[in-house]
């Protein structure tokens, strides 16, 4: 157990997107955010992704994995070297596969190696305990927002709405007392996110992602592809509830006859799509809706959002928080709470019977 008040934490995030590694340096105490630190970022280079993109889908043992792990951990090591005065690190590490359920969970990336390499505390494996007590072990940046909602005082139910590789949605009542405390927190998986549209555009015009929706702005939907893919039996399913990466992969197959700017414009109707489903599963509309990740930069997208949901789709900034480094701090914070033994997912988070406090803490 770590010493009262706050730390310092390093956070590091490498999500679904295969872009690179986000870090960033907090100072909490695990249940309130004192500051935020310096950020950084480490790109994985063409042949880094190429290797990750393999293993997608393999578990432990499977070919590729241990030379995605080896990327994972040398990225994170180049990442967090030059951040000083951390006491503590929180490492999410690459997912390769996700099955709440069924095989578990799988996160690239060994952070007692990475604890030994820098020589500090690391908390890692978040994920694989709230899966073991039967939780989704998805989404678990939710407990961050809970705080970060209360340090910027607001009142009312809000949304937090992230858009990475997959999109995953978090209603909080900042008017409760603790994140785990009932109706605080309703947190899922919207659906595909920047994933199938990063891959439409690497694999057809060689570009790594719809740069400003410009593609997109120029197509015309697809409707009945999109019926189709809404028609998927996980959009009725009530929350919580997560996904895997490749749940969806099908989408880019049913937009393979749709000319590049028309398959764009489908893709990224579907994902508004699904953020307008999600809000309908909110007990409570939210007062505002409040957007992180990559997605917030595509103004395609974040219109067709605010029409699909009837809500003005704000970036974080909004708030004075960055949309670029919340998930790294999000893991910065969540290992302050590991460390002191507090929960980390709910069952309004996760779908978890009881409170959750996973992570594994390993010594330099």
């Amino acid at each position: 157990m770590m010493q009262t008040g706050p730390v310092r934490a390093l956070g590091t995030m490498s999500g679904t997107s295969l872009d690179g590694v986000d870090v960033a340096l907090v100072e909490t105490d695990g249940e309130t955010l004192a500051g935020f630190g310096a950020t950084g970022y480490r790109p994985y280079a063409p042949e880094e992704r190429a290797v990750l993109a393999r293993a997608l889908g393999r578990w432990p043992g499977e070919p590729g994995v241990a030379e995605a792990a080896r990327v994972v951990e040398a990225a994170h090591r180049a990442a967090m070297a030059p951040f000083a005065g951390a006491e503590l690190a929180g490492m999410h590490g690459q997912t390769l596969a996700h099955e709440p359920g069924g095989r578990g969970t799988h996160q690239a990336g060994d952070g007692a190696r990475l604890a030994r390499a820098l020589g500090m505390p690391v908390v890692w494996d978040f994920r694989s305990a709230d899966v073991a007590a039967g939780g989704q072990g998805a989404p678990l940046a939710p407990f961050f927002h809970f705080a970060c909602a209360r340090r910027v005082g607001l009142s009312a139910p809000v949304a937090f709405l992230n858009l990475g590789g997959v999109g995953n949605l978090t209603l909080v009542d900042p008017t409760r007392d603790r994140p785990e405390a009932e109706g605080a927190l309703l947190a899922f998986d919207t659906g595909p996110a920047n994933a199938p549209i990063d891959d439409l555009l690497r694999s057809r015009c060689g570009q790594p992602c719809d740069r400003d929706g410009a593609l997109a702005g120029g197509g015309r939907i697809d409707e009945a592809v999109l019926t189709e893919f809404l028609a998927h039996p996980y959009f009725r399913k009530p929350p919580p509830k997560s996904l895997d990466r490749n749940d969806f992969a099908g989408l880019l197959d049913a937009v393979a006859d749709c000319a590049d700017a028309d398959a764009a414009a489908t893709l990224t109707a579907a994902v508004a799509a699904t953020v307008a489903v999600g809000v309908g599963h909110c007990p409570r509309r939210p007062a505002r809706l409040l957007v992180t990740g990559g997605g917030r930069r595509n103004p395609v997208l974040m219109r067709m959002i605010a029409e699909r949901t009837g809500l003005a789709a704000e970036p974080v900034e909004a708030l004075g928080l960055d949309g670029d480094m919340l998930e790294a701090q999000a893991f910065a914070f969540l290992a302050v709470r590991v460390a002191r033994g507090l929960p980390t997912s709910c069952p309004g988070t996760t779908g978890v019977a009881r409170p959750v406090s996973g992570g594994r803490i390993s010594q330099p």
